[in-house]
């Protein structure tokens, strides 16, 4: 059963990577396809975010007074606020984490025992055992164990990109939803920007601006396809057998 599962699964691993072949070599010379224009919504599945809201309550209001709650100028907030409203996502990643650990262990054990008068018998013992052995160290054991282990840790981290999101829900509280993509091809290789999140309206700037470290729940992914990115993965064969051999 366990072989025949084996079967299965290398012929769907080859239909696959034959597939894979064929369309890369129809695409020879050929950039990489850019994805239509879609709505944001759908990008991770279309669903709705749904969160622990705080008890709703309406916005104070002032009777005949031109000034707006909330918002930051007398005249028309440009802030995005509202489903389809387009804010700018700052992401400038800074990051570096340094770990180094060291660990020894060493120990010694010895056990030695005689038997001088083995019953009468030594002196037989002796006669069988070769020239120049003795009854008296019989038994001599002795054990010695070394154990050391270094890690080191040493990453750094440094991402500066700006993207257009778009607001696609307005939670109960206020909270925005918002997700951007951004696709750019240089050299037929294509790179990728995709972010999601939630942000309060108050966090953007007058410029209509929010940085990356103000995004609750932020999914920032940074990737691309292309030719250089093809020959940095390892192909599908190799990747099955790493999964698959046991040693």
């Amino acid at each position: 059963m366990k072989l025949s599962s084996l079967l299965s699964l290398i012929g769907c691993a080859a239909i696959l990577s034959a597939c894979s072949t064929f369309d890369r070599v129809k695409n020879i010379g050929e950039a990489p396809a850019m994805a239509p224009t879609e709505n944001p919504a759908s990008m991770f599945g279309g669903r709705e975010v749904a969160l622990p809201m705080p008890v709703s309550y309406d916005e104070p209001r002032q009777a005949n007074s031109l000034w707006r709650p909330g918002a930051r100028a007398f005249f028309k907030d440009q802030r995005a606020r509202r489903t389809g409203d387009i804010v700018t996502i700052v992401i400038d990643i800074n990051d570096s984490a340094r770990l180094n650990n060291r660990t020894e262990r060493s120990r010694a054990n010895g056990e030695s025992a005689d038997l001088p008068a083995f019953g009468g018998l030594e002196q037989q013992l002796v006669d069988l055992l070769p020239d120049g052995a003795a009854a008296s160290p019989l038994v001599d054991l002795s054990s010695d164990s070394t154990s050391r282990g270094e890690g080191s840790i040493d990453r750094r981290e440094d991402v500066e990109l700006t993207i257009a999101a778009i607001v696609t829900q307005v939670l109960p509280n206020g909270n925005l939803v918002v997700a951007g993509k951004q696709e750019v091809r240089v050299n037929y290789e294509l790179r990728e920007l995709t972010v999601t999140g939630i942000i309060r309206p108050e966090d953007i700037s007058n410029a209509n601006r929010i940085n990356h470290t103000q995004i609750a729940e932020a999914r920032i992914s940074y990737g691309g396809r292309g030719q250089l990115t093809d020959v940095q993965q390892a192909r599908y064969g190799q990747q099955l057998y790493d999964i698959l051999f046991p040693f």
